[in-house]
């Protein structure tokens, strides 16, 4: 991944994912993941965004306040998440890489439709106590193979109906304990060399910048539009990977 264009590739998009973030609040990973995928292959998407997925959702997650009581309520959510990550993260090196990038466009595709009808969720109640942890696992492990964390922890936090500042922060974590288990499920399998280190790296600076911008502009635009138009783009771009790497089989 020391290729200038691959770098040039990395930098666009980690701006522009930093952007969707800034404005909408998410999206940096699955915008990364789903634009770098048919630039860099899947072992190495994943690889770039780590650490500006970690450095903004660390910051994400800090804002808000009250983190022992939200570590209370929710470790054994954010525990299993971490668990199901590293159990799965040598999948790349394991499972062919055309069944890996299926799953991904699947698991963006259903992300991206979820967040266009906006189903009104059940809360779970009483049986948080064990769907937490359930959901936890279910996301880490297709973190593991993927990069993408947000199938089911994204419904599975807006269903407890918390406040949309604690919403945030909880997405923030969530995101924040996947990618660190993600990097440390990689790179204890050696899946992460010198080349993907320098991606990584690239791709830091311009994701904040993006950040920063969207953040100035959220109040200029209309958030409900843009954040159906990013979800228009992520459906399509997520049925298109999968009908790519379908026809790749069948040939």
């Amino acid at each position: 991944m020391t290729d200038l264009t691959d770098i040039a590739a990395i930098v666009g998009v980690l701006f522009l994912a930093g952007l969707v973030k800034g404005v909408v609040g998410l999206g940096l990973p699955t915008v990364s993941l789903a634009l770098l995928t048919p630039i860099l292959g899947l072992p190495s998407a994943m690889a770039a965004m780590l650490l500006p997925s970690f450095l903004t959702n660390l910051q994400q997650a800090l804002t808000g306040g009250d983190i022992p009581a939200m570590l209370r309520r929710f470790w054994p959510f954010l525990g299993a998440v971490a668990l199901g990550t590293l159990a799965t993260s040598g999948a790349v090196a394991a499972v062919p890489t055309d069944l890996l990038v299926i799953l991904l466009g699947a698991s963006i595709a259903l992300y991206a439709a979820l967040g266009l009808l906006t189903p009104p969720w059940p809360q779970p109640g009483p049986r948080e106590r064990w769907l937490g942890p359930v959901c936890g696992l279910v996301t880490g492990l297709l973190t593991g193979m993927t990069g993408s964390f947000v199938i089911p922890s994204v419904p599975y936090l807006q269903s407890l109906a918390l406040g949309r500042d604690r919403l945030v922060q909880m997405m923030g974590a969530t995101f924040t304990v996947a990618t660190l288990a993600l990097a440390l499920g990689l790179g204890g399998r050696g899946l992460i060399g010198g080349g993907a280190a320098l991606g990584t790296l690239a791709g830091v600076i311009p994701a904040f910048l993006g950040m920063e911008i969207g953040r100035r502009l959220r109040g200029l635009l209309s958030e409900q539009a843009f954040r159906r138009a990013l979800f228009t783009a992520l459906l399509l771009l997520g049925l298109w990977m999968i009908g790519r790497e379908l026809a790749s089989v069948a040939t």
